[in-house]
């Protein structure tokens, strides 16, 4: 992997700044930190912005938790067994687990929360959904998951943020969206929902109740909400906080805050997610709805220059749709380099006309408003009239949403295999308003839905592997999304803040064994 000056320094602080962990684990204590911009909501499922799960992956669980290897662990599911042809998974529910509100935690709690509300909600549950033929409760504690053929990536889907098991006893029979117990989450989580003091602060206090024995150690979390990253920055450096997850300061102030006494660095908690930035492209009307000009997108933007400069060397320039950590990557389809005369040359082509297009920037701080500025300027040298429409997170997830826009910034995950985090991007079934993280392109291609609907569920990997190969190829020629750069963020934090990320999801759900060395 290219390691830039400051991607150096990263794996090199993040090499010497470990230490050695004290034999025995301290109760007490609050963290305090940062969630950077403010969550539009915290009921997980519901709400699928990365500020969302980062703070409410402490509140709700999932049935099973991930290594950073990607292992499957056991959560709110103790044990699991799979049937030898492949189609009956069998979950085993840990008994004596509470809702946050004290009702138990069951069966019939999974199964509404994958077959009811997520089927419903969330676009990244029902690409696993499709393929799911029946969800029984057989007794309180056991699940039986029947699926209508074997699914490579089945047991990678159940993640809190992916699969969030919520209350049926508050849902059921409910309109989800205008519940309200969204205002007051309950969860299974190692903490509890204790105030929302909009713009200020969120506050989660420790579950006495929790099953797992001993945690959390911790007596609870303060999020902070500060907009300025400069005093975000200046919140670390005087100690008002102790951890700055990913994206809370700015990519210039990571290698000065990170050489401070007592900080320490990592880059792992991001491997179940690989976020990957990209640029909506409204493929429905419009200039971007003529392929020549998205591939001339492509050539306009300088990548290189965002990812050297603007993200100071953390991250990876993709090849095409597939990151550099999604299984079956296409590694022989030609790059699409910065190339200001080939987009001048496609623009002609397709006969534009200087109509505008108006460009949404992800409001997620400086770096992002930055990089809207450089795609603006990019393709302004190409001579396309584009205008930037500044929105707030509320307004942003609205727009998509609703496809008010030609070209929007955002970053998605692709959860490691293609069949969870990727196609959902390009399936024409996945097109539906009201989600910014579905089919928001509207990109609709017969081979490609034939290709990734073959591919998810095809034996052995070989042929899953020529299926993929066959669509990246296809998308790469029409360009249904522009593919901006694999990002790399790190978390900074107080070296006497022991075991902070210990799953794929690091400070997701890693709080729950987080404690303080004071």
């Amino acid at each position: 992997m290219r390691k830039t000056p400051l991607a150096a320094a990263v794996a090199a602080l993040a090499f010497t700044t470990t230490v050695t962990l004290a034999d025995e684990p301290k109760h007490g204590g609050t963290i305090d930190t940062i969630i950077q911009p403010e969550p539009p909501g915290l009921v997980l499922g519901m709400v699928q912005n990365a500020p969302t799960r980062v703070v409410a992956g402490n509140i709700y669980e999932g049935l099973l938790r991930y290594t950073t290897d990607l292992e499957p662990q056991p959560q709110l599911a103790e044990s699991w067994e799979v049937s030898d042809d492949g189609l009956t998974w069998t979950f085993h529910l840990r008994e004596g687990v509470l809702w946050h509100d004290g009702e138990p935690f069951t069966a019939e709690d999974v199964v509404f929360s994958a077959d009811v509300f997520h089927r419903e909600l969330n676009p990244s549950a029902r690409a696993v959904l499709q393929h799911i033929e029946s969800i029984e409760a057989t007794d309180d504690h056991t699940v039986v998951f029947t699926l209508a053929e074997p699914f490579g990536p089945f047991l990678l889907s159940f993640e809190a943020g992916t699969f969030t098991m919520v209350p049926k006893h508050i849902y059921e029979g409910t309109e989800f969206r205008d519940n309200p117990a969204n205002n007051h989450p309950i969860g299974t989580g190692a903490f509890k929902f204790d105030n929302w003091d909009r713009g200020t602060v969120i506050q989660l206090v420790r579950n006495e109740d929790y099953y797992e024995e001993d945690l959390p150690y911790l007596d609870g979390i303060n999020w902070h909400i500060i907009p300025d990253g400069a005093s975000r920055a200046v919140a670390f450096e005087n100690g008002t906080v102790d951890v700055l997850p990913n994206g809370t300061v700015e990519n210039f102030d990571i290698p000065r805050l990170a050489e401070m006494e007592n900080a320490c660095i990592t880059d792992e908690g991001h491997e179940y997610f690989s976020p990957f930035a990209m640029l909506w492209l409204n493929n429905r009307e419009g200039p971007t709805a003529d392929k020549r000009f998205r591939q001339a997108v492509m050539y306009a933007m300088n990548r290189e220059f965002a990812r050297d400069v603007l993200w100071n060397g953390l991250g990876e320039v993709p090849l095409s749709a597939f990151g550099s950590n999604a299984r079956f990557r296409h590694d022989g389809l030609a790059p699409y380099d910065h190339d200001p005369d080939r987009a001048r040359e496609l623009l002609d082509e397709m006969g534009y006309d200087g109509e505008e297009v108006r460009l949404l920037p992800l409001p997620y701080g400086e770096t992002w408003t930055r990089w809207a500025e450089a795609v603006q300027q990019n393709l302004r040298e190409v001579g396309v009239n584009v205008r930037t429409v500044a929105t707030d997170v509320g307004g942003w997830n609205q727009r998509l949403s609703e496809w008010d826009y030609d070209m929007a910034f955002t970053f998605l995950y692709q959860y490691g295999d293609p069949a969870l985090g990727i196609t959902r991007s390009y399936l024409s079934d996945n097109i539906e308003k009201g989600s910014p993280w579905n089919n928001v392109g509207g990109y609709e291609n017969e081979r490609v839905d034939e290709l990734f609907d073959e591919a998810a569920t095809a034996h052995p990997e070989s042929e899953r592997e020529a299926l993929y190969r066959e669509a990246q190829e296809i998308l790469h020629e029409d360009v249904p999304v522009g593919w901006l750069l694999e990002l790399g963020f790190p978390t900074i934090y107080r070296c006497d803040v022991k075991d902070l990320v210990t799953s794929g999801v690091g400070v997701n759900d890693g709080f729950k064994d987080a404690w303080l060395d004071r």
